[in-house]
């Protein structure tokens, strides 16, 4: 006999308010379901989230999810910057592979917008949805799963119960290990150090992408004559950087990337992130379901971690309203997603990997093969497109 289900006053229990579980919670309403964000940090601090040196690289797809859910239109203007061109480089060489937005017909490869004003426009809109609760200070401790129902356990004694509970709480998620979910966890073994820095020159919308001896150095467009300096060191390397005083500093990622933009001065608050790339074993079970980070954690070489996250939310929330109010149609929604999403995600995970192994491989064999790598896809236009619209996310609608 199946035990019945406690009051409940949410469709889907959300636990994780960053910018994936609360595009989700907005996602959701926009289609009738109820849902609750439990989130364990603050309320005041989901209002007004401090800046973390994340810069975010938005794709097509991915600004559309955005305009869809009303998240978009939230984002300063002036915080906005289009990447037009992206160029990679292979250590001193002079061989440079370019991606071009003009080429592939588009105005712009993507967006750059930093991480804390995406999460501020997040909490706004799922504020404005009457069918969104966001509850801060809310740890969970314990997770519970019947045939008719899922219940949360809070720290403060309350329990928590919806026909559907997700994780969405990092690529380090409790709510994934409570459930039983394993992950692929690779550790790079590297930190990542961003900072925003200015320089003498216009960027013209271009971001570089610079492979060297021991460590890799991205330089990405922001708004004004400034860029997101994305620098990733062996974790050994990185106290030494993060210790240096910002002339220092500055001029040590000058000597790195060169007089390009010419010269770089007044570096930010510099912020440390080790790199470990996850990818769950499952992203659904019987009421349960992971997004974002906490379904897949990605590199950053290739922005596309919160663009995953929004994929999923996309796809979640359509196949949701699809099962809404029936009950047995729920797993198979479920298995739906997971089958999407893993399609979506799993090619480009595994390749963004390969990828960075071979680029961060400093013997000899390895900086001659991805000297080769390079030659070869710039020298084939058709590869070029294709990572192009992988870099774009273009030609994938957003759910209607």
């Amino acid at each position: 006999m199946n035990e019945a289900p406690p009051c409940r006053e949410s469709d889907v229990l959300i636990v994780g308010a960053g910018p994936a579980g609360l595009a989700l919670a907005v996602a959701l309403a926009q289609a009738g379901l109820r849902s609750t964000v439990l989130e364990q940090a603050s309320l005041a601090s989901l209002a007004a989230p401090a800046e973390d040196g994340r810069d975010i690289a938005l794709t097509h797809r991915a600004r559309r999810i955005l305009e869809t859910l009303g998240l978009w239109q939230r984002l300063p203007a002036n915080e906005i910057a289009p990447l037009r061109q992206a160029q990679v480089r292979n250590g001193i060489s002079s061989l440079m592979l370019p991606f071009d937005a003009r080429a592939a017909g588009h105005e712009a490869l993507g967006w750059l917008v930093p991480n804390h004003h995406i999460r501020a426009a997040a909490h706004a809109a799922a504020l404005d949805e009457p069918l969104v609760q966001v509850r801060g200070d809310a740890q969970v401790v314990g997770l519970s799963v019947k045939d008719t129902h899922a219940s949360l356990q809070l720290a403060n004694g309350r329990t928590l119960a919806a026909p559907l509970v997700v994780a969405a709480d990092s690529r380090f998620s409790t709510l994934r290990r409570m459930a039983g979910i394993g992950a692929r966890l690779l550790d790079f073994g590297r930190t990542a150090i961003v900072c925003r820095v200015a320089h003498e020159r216009d960027h013209e919308g271009i971001a570089h992408e610079c492979f060297f001896h021991g460590h890799t150095l991205a330089m990405l467009p922001m708004a004004g004559r400034q860029s997101s300096a994305v620098l990733t060191l062996r974790g050994d390397q990185a106290a030494a950087w993060l210790a240096l005083d910002e002339n220092s500093f500055a001029q040590r990622l000058q000597a790195a990337f060169g007089d390009r933009l010419g010269r770089l001065h007044g570096p930010g608050l510099r912020h440390a992130y080790p790199l470990v790339a996850t990818y769950a074993h499952r992203f659904a079970m019987p009421r349960v379901a992971l997004v974002g980070d906490a379904a897949v954690g990605m590199h950053p070489v290739t922005a596309h971690g919160y663009n995953f996250g929004l994929y999923g939310v996309d796809t979640l929330a359509r196949e949701l309203a699809r099962a809404r109010g029936r009950d047995a149609a729920l797993m198979p929604a479920l298995q739906a997603y997971a089958r999407e999403h893993r399609r979506t995600t799993l090619p480009i995970y595994l390749g963004t990997n390969a990828i960075v192994q071979l680029f961060t491989n400093d013997h000899t064999p390895a900086r001659l093969l991805r000297g080769a790598v390079l030659r070869a896809a710039s020298l084939l236009p058709p590869v070029q497109a294709l990572i192009t619209r992988q870099l774009t996310g273009a030609g994938q609608p957003a759910r209607p």
